[in-house]
């Protein structure tokens, strides 16, 4: 979403198409078309539309103007007091419109969600935003079916902040250069933003064939965006078109433009060469300009409304977002529909106008804060004071009931401890439940980084790699392999390598299960099985766990990993044991937003047990004809009964809709050495 401004002059239109100077009306009322495609698209379609890229461009062009103007001006670019001025008619909407999304989250969003908002808010207000989604992006515990953070959209304003700090050192040092080398300005600014469009693009096309749920966060892969924008700028002098030929050019522009987000898959190829879809189509409708005819798209985009439209379009998408996520958790609905989303857009419009009316337009006209950098700053200061204060409140007042709630003994905790045959229930009446709502969300085992020298792990599979080193010689090795299933038993595993001095490998991949072939097998996870297993066969531990099972989302469909009979004797005739757990019930709701809007009445988050797994183990018939194969089932642990609670023993069993809490999994550590009793070298020395 663009945050330039456009630069509004005293004199008319520039008419020509390679006109720089002035207020260019088109242009503003392409960006009112692009905002209004990104909110329809997100309201109705649920799709990516390609309007923000619209936005990149017309941020970067506009940006290279207010430089080059400057430059052939002789004015001096006085970064610092740029950046204050620009950053000091940003903030403040950005400030409002994060304050009331926390205040409403705090009423509407499941407890759960809140530690996720409030690293989001941080992030949006620091402009680094983008950085945690792609991190996020590559999370397997971020993509479960919870709704979407009301703040994800400020990845874009990061990006463009970040953009908004580098473009004028790009413009600084390029003035520098052809001061130093006298060349014109206008080459260096060419070969400059021309190096930087070449190697972003082919940075962007790599990343995003490779990695495309990071490339899309990714400023690195973004830059070339913005350099098409600085090099449109540059070159729009020189573009002589016939009228007619403008006129067309101006309707294929705004036509690719809204085709766009339908004809291409915006979210799945972004950033790759595929946007230069958006871009070109907004490039065609700039190139355009005024041209004076009835006919051209420049009259329909310098429609009054339009124009109106644009100075919203800052404001209406900060706002369009949190309106959108927040009314969906308030009505607990996927979707709007259709008159929920005009709705949804006619409030957004309401406090977007309000927005600008009271907070933009003031803030831009502050003459006395642009006088002097120092209360520019102080402006700035104040802004991030206002959020970050409560902020900062909010933070240490979860921590501090995070860390009570640790605090508490296991009595007050047993979990799965309380299905033992004479267990006592000893839990106080204030016991809080755990893991604590607000840190939910991260309960899974957090080992350290394996050292390569002490674990031998080769550099392919280190990224893939921790370790819980025993003390002194260990008693056992064992590895703990495949996917977040099996990171989340580990946290048993972890436990009875405390009690007996085992030194723990964990390798996972999220997302893969461990198996060399398979329909739902990338070459990503086939390379993941193959190296760790040639590691494992080098390694010669003296045990392997791994998940043996693959459960489906609400439905019976439990069947064993493909090629697990092979995976097993690949193993066991080189003396490794074996020990394949069966997986988990997977559900169709989130869990622990469940029991928050079900506190009193948990039955409805304890689906049947029946209805989500089959009544016999697939591993009941398995037999890979080795006495060094172990099956262990957990499901009467996890399911005890008919049911699959969401509670027990005072302990959150999943963590969201398939993943069962590490807290839990520790809990059930009695069971499960049981169980593994038999397996000869796991049996206490």
């Amino acid at each position: 979403m663009s945050v330039a401004e456009a630069s509004r002059s005293a004199a008319p239109p520039a008419a020509a198409v390679g006109a720089d100077r002035g207020f260019r009306p088109e242009v503003q009322g392409l960006r009112a078309l692009a905002v209004l495609m990104v909110v329809s698209y997100h309201i109705w379609f649920g799709r990516v539309s390609g309007g923000v890229d619209v936005f990149l461009l017309i941020s970067a062009f506009l940006l290279a103007l207010s430089f080059l103007r400057k430059a052939e001006a002789g004015k001096p670019f006085d970064l610092v007091r740029h950046w204050l001025h620009q950053f000091k008619r940003l903030l403040p909407a950005v400030v409002v419109v994060i304050l009331a999304t926390l205040a409403a989250s705090y009423v509407l969003v499941p407890r759960s969600r809140w530690t996720d908002i409030i690293e989001q808010s941080w992030a949006s207000l620091l402009y680094v935003q983008n950085w945690v989604l792609a991190s996020n992006a590559v999370d397997y515990y971020a993509d479960d079916h919870s709704l979407a953070s009301p703040l994800q959209h400020f990845w874009s304003l990061s990006v463009q902040g970040q953009v908004f700090i580098l473009w004028p050192l790009l413009f600084l040092a390029s003035s520098l250069l052809a001061r130093r080398f006298r060349l014109k300005f206008r080459g260096v600014v060419l070969l400059v933003f021309g190096v930087l469009f070449a190697g972003s693009l082919a940075f962007s096309m790599w990343e995003t064939s490779t990695n495309q749920a990071y490339a899309y966060f990714d400023t690195r892969a973004r830059l070339w965006e913005f350099a098409f924008g600085t090099l449109l700028a540059l070159a729009l002098p020189f573009i002589r078109l016939p009228r007619p030929l403008r006129i067309g050019a101006g309707w294929v522009g705004v036509a690719a433009m809204l085709s766009g987000g339908f004809l291409l898959d915006v979210q799945g190829q972004f950033p790759g060469y595929v946007a230069l879809w958006p871009l070109a189509a907004a490039a065609l409708v700039i190139v355009a300009g005024q041209t004076g005819s009835r006919f051209g798209a420049d009259r329909f985009l310098s429609a009054g409304p339009l124009v109106r439209m644009g100075d919203l379009s800052y404001a209406l998408y900060l706002w369009h977002w949190p309106v959108l996520v927040l009314a969906l958790v308030w009505q607990d609905r996927p979707s709007p529909g259709v008159l929920g989303g005009f709705l949804v857009i006619g409030v957004s419009l309401v406090l977007a106008y309000l927005t600008m009316r009271f907070v933009e337009r003031p803030m831009r006209a502050l003459v006395w804060a642009d006088k002097r950098r120092r209360r520019a700053g102080v402006v700035l200061l104040v802004c991030m004071g206002l959020v970050a204060a409560p902020l900062t409140a909010w933070q240490l007042d979860l921590r501090a009931q995070a860390a009570r709630a640790a605090a508490q003994t296991s009595a007050d905790n047993p979990g799965a401890v309380s299905l033992l045959p004479g267990y006592q229930d000893e839990v106080s009446d204030d016991a809080v439940i755990l893991p604590e709502l607000s840190t939910i969300r991260g309960d899974f085992p957090r080992l350290e980084a394996c050292d390569a020298e002490a674990t031998g792990v080769p550099s392919d599979l280190e990224g893939f790699c921790t370790q819980r080193l025993a003390e002194g010689e260990p008693s056992r090795t064992v590895v703990v392999v495949g996917n977040s299933h099996a990171q989340h038993m580990s946290a048993a595993v972890v436990a009875l390598a405390e009690k007996h001095n085992w030194t723990v490998i964990e390798l996972i991949s999220l997302g893969c299960v461990f198996a060399p072939v398979g329909p739902d097998i990338t070459p990503e996870c086939a390379d993941f099985f193959e190296g760790s297993s040639a590691y494992i066969e080098e390694l010669g531990p003296d045990a392997v766990f791994t998940i043996a099972t693959k459960t489906e989302f609400g439905s019976t469909d439990e069947k064993i990993v493909p090629d697990f009979e092979n995976t097993v004797r690949r193993y066991t005739e080189r003396g490794i044991e074996v020990i394949g757990v069966r997986d988990n019930a997977r559900f169709e709701f989130n869990m622990p937003a469940c029991i928050q809007e079900n506190e009193d009445a948990l039955a409805a988050c304890s689906p049947v047990k029946a209805d989500l797994l089959p009544a016999v183990s697939p591993l009941e018939g398995f037999d890979p004809g080795t006495p060094l194969y172990r099956s262990v089932d957990m499901t009467d642990v996890i399911c005890p009964g008919d049911t699959c609670p969401p509670i027990i023993g005072n302990v959150y069993v999943y963590i969201d809709n398939n993943h069962v809490s590490a807290t839990y999994w520790r809990t059930m550590v009695p069971q499960f050495e049981e169980r593994l009793l038999g397996v000869s070298v796991l049996e206490p020395a």
